[in-house]
């Protein structure tokens, strides 16, 4: 089994840059994957891909740098799993709240005695051909972040972190305004105050912190690194595709004028 290069530099707080696919075609994939970026995420919570739909992603990426991560439907035993037998790197667990949840979320992503996977010869160990090696290394390889996106989950944030096999966490800025009852006012102070309790409480436990800058640019990359965010998501394939045509068009459109 690979060495998994962003689990480990989720362990050592070190920035590693991903992004996310809501796309799901492996031609994407492949495209990003080919333009450098440490990780790819497939949304499989906002979306309609399926475990079809991440196996064909995950092969576009085959061969290629990035290591293969999936955001599940839901945080459950079988959605979990399915993504990772389809050869998954780690998983983005949605709404995780205790440090009951967060502890359900590692169980799931682990094989006994560390959790509750289930055997099988399955795309991640080659069908059955690399099974033993697969089955030893796995547990030390797949990475497990979940995502705070709740008020809830900021009063148990420290409790969360705690939590044996949770990697580091992923702040769902809307999903949290939503919850402090500012819906998409992710810059509101509450929110803002949320993040902050985060990104200490990762310092205090020595875990990652991660964010999705969904529109990149110079200014909003800075300020998430220079906040303290290491696990950074770097646009969506859709936003890649819209502002790049937006831009060449009012290019056209300038340049006839």
């Amino acid at each position: 089994m690979k060495c998994n290069a962003v689990r480990g530099a989720l362990l050592e707080r070190r920035v590693t840059l991903g992004t996310w696919i809501q796309i799901g075609h492996a031609a994407v994939a492949e495209v990003l994957a080919e333009a450098g970026f440490e990780w790819i995420a497939v949304d499989c919570e906002h979306t309609e891909i399926d475990v079809e739909g991440v196996t064909q992603l995950v092969r576009g990426m085959y061969g290629r740098s990035p290591v293969p991560m999936v955001r599940v439907r839901e945080n459950d035993t079988l959605a979990i799993r399915r993504m990772l037998d389809a050869g998954a790197g780690g998983v983005i667990v949605p709404m995780v709240g205790s440090a009951e949840e967060a502890a359900r979320a590692v169980a799931a992503a682990k094989f006994p005695p560390d959790g509750v996977r289930g055997y099988a010869f399955s795309r991640a160990n080659d069908y059955g051909g690399g099974f033993d090696d697969y089955v030893r290394h796995a547990n030390e390889e797949i990475a497990v972040v979940v995502m705070i996106e709740s008020k809830r989950a900021i009063e148990e944030i420290d409790a969360i972190l705690s939590v044996d096999g949770v990697d580091g966490v992923f702040i769902g800025p809307y999903d949290l305004s939503g919850s402090y009852g500012v819906p998409g006012e992710i810059d509101h102070p509450l929110v803002r105050d949320g993040c902050v309790r985060v990104l200490e409480a990762c310092v205090r436990a020595g875990k990652s912190a991660g964010i999705h800058v969904a529109r990149p640019n110079d200014g909003a990359i800075r300020q998430t690194i220079d906040d303290g965010f290491t696990f950074i998501a770097l646009g969506i394939d859709a936003v890649f595709l819209d502002e790049s045509a937006r831009r060449a068009l009012q290019t056209a459109r300038s340049a006839l004028r």
